[in-house]
């Protein structure tokens, strides 16, 4: 099979699947409340690594004294086989109960492991167009089961590991255990992995169930839905990177009004601006709104005064994860200051960051089971455009070492093909403090932002990962 896109073609050489080392007992683990709110839907990661130089702590193959590519896909399917031992559900599939609900069965069918070859070196890949570079080509399109995994080749020596996530069973908390988790096994020296909890019964609906009214208004069961009167306008996936200095010196901009905001309101502050003067290019009608949602991880925010549930909460292997989101008048947008939206973006978020908002989301889905829900800001329409914000700042933490160097570059990639554009900050991989943030947006939100901030938000290229020292 041969992907090609672009200037360049992806070769698959070997398919094969990679079940957990020891076998287990065929069982059923449920979805919890929180699971059931996140739509048949895959995410994809990837990781580039330049060619490997042998270090005391590398595996080496002994005919040639070299780290080849075959040995490289043998350590990552040994260690995914010990992984998947402790990650099991990964291993599995996800199929409907009796209800209608998809539930994980825990038969350790395997995940599908793609070994490819490219024409590419890694230092010509266009990592600012995934587009043209990564989608089709690098990360896997999962067919069967909860994951799927590739490894490719690349000319220079390099290779990309890839994988793709059921986002049902894990999100970007979930993703980065197993990963971190993986990478440790991949090493010779003795892992120090966390074990994934997977206790439904922390997400038990209570009794009598207590839903908060303003989760009404940031979730909608399916029946509610009404279909799209228009089309949808294509998403295009483009990744930045912005230096910590303009960083700091947005944040800084944002917390004018007096109260300090985080980096992650300040950016999603100006991203709101941007996509509102998108819309008004576009000729949209007065009184039009923009909309964006900014995904919170309840992990911190449960069981503060139970600390046996508290310590499960950080090992928890699921989606812990609310939605709420804002919208403002495209002219009113516009015309206010960055600190102004950097509020707007800061009221939203405090109304999703307490324990009573995540077991009243609980709740709320008790009420509606069987039938699933979803967050507003995916299906509700808005003429002047909306987006979700994902914070990713534990990914590429610099533990994606399997054993032959760091991650050079890498990345989430989710062109997930909703009405909704998505974005992702993350760590840059050079860990000095700048972010790489993933967009994927319409045309006309893209040209706004590389026109009127493309001092902030600036393509990632090759020379900037590999920074020259200064002489």
């Amino acid at each position: 099979m041969c992907s090609k896109n672009g200037d360049f073609s992806v070769t698959v050489t070997n398919e094969e699947v990679v079940a957990a080392m020891l076998p287990m007992q065929e069982h059923w683990l449920p979805l919890s409340n929180l699971d059931l709110l996140l739509p048949p839907l895959d995410v994809g990661v990837f990781f580039c690594y330049n060619n490997p130089i042998l270090t005391p702590t590398t595996m080496e193959d002994c005919a040639t004294n070299k780290i080849t590519f075959g040995t490289m896909v043998g350590s990552l399917k040994k260690a995914l086989a010990q992984t998947l031992i402790s990650y099991y559900v990964l291993a599995g599939e996800v199929v409907l109960n009796n209800m209608g609900e998809p539930e994980v069965l825990c038969n350790n069918r395997g995940v599908d492991f793609v070994e490819a070859e490219t024409d590419i070196e890694l230092k010509n890949l266009n990592f600012h167009n995934p587009d043209q570079s990564i989608e089709g080509k690098f990360v896997p399109k999962k067919k069967n089961g909860v994951l799927a995994v590739q490894a490719t080749s690349l000319k220079c020596g390099g290779i990309v590991v890839a994988c793709s996530f059921d986002h049902r069973i894990a999100d970007g908390y979930s993703a980065n255990m197993f990963l971190t988790s993986w990478a440790e096994m991949a090493k010779p020296t003795k892992p120090t992995t966390m074990s994934p909890c997977f206790h439904r019964s922390l997400f038990t609906p209570r009794r009598p169930c207590s839903v908060p009214h303003s989760l009404h208004q940031m979730y909608t069961p399916i029946s509610k839905l009404t279909p799209a009167q228009t089309a949808t306008t294509p998403l295009f996936s483009r990744i930045y990177y912005v230096t910590a200095e303009k960083l700091d010196s947005m944040q800084a901009l944002a917390s004018g009004n007096g109260g300090k905001r985080t980096k992650l309101e300040s950016v999603c502050a100006l991203l709101w601006k941007m996509v509102a003067r998108a819309a008004s290019r576009e000729g949209r009608g007065e009184r039009t709104v923009a909309k964006v949602g900014v995904v919170v991880d309840g992990r911190r925010r449960l069981w503060k005064r139970e600390k046996a549930k508290e310590a499960m909460m950080g090992s928890y292997f699921g989606n812990v994860l609310s939605i709420p989101f804002g919208e403002k008048v495209v002219e009113e947008l516009m015309e206010k200051p960055l600190g102004f939206v950097a509020d707007a973006v800061h009221e939203l978020l405090a109304e999703a960051t307490t324990e009573e908002h995540f077991l009243g989301l609980v709740d709320w889905v008790e009420g509606h089971r069987p039938e699933g829900g979803v967050a507003r800001i995916y299906c509700d329409g808005s003429e002047g455009g909306k987006f979700v914000v994902s914070c990713g700042q534990r990914f590429l933490e610099g533990k994606m070492d399997f054993g032959w160097g760091k991650v050079v570059f890498g990345s989430f990639h989710f062109p997930w093909g909703g009405e909704a554009g998505y974005v992702m900050p993350m760590k840059s991989p050079l860990g000095n403090g700048d972010w790489v943030v993933y967009m994927h947006l319409t045309k006309e939100q893209l040209e706004v932002i590389e026109c009127e901030a493309s001092d902030v938000f600036r393509p990632i290229t090759w020379d900037y990962l590999n920074p020259r020292p200064l002489s």
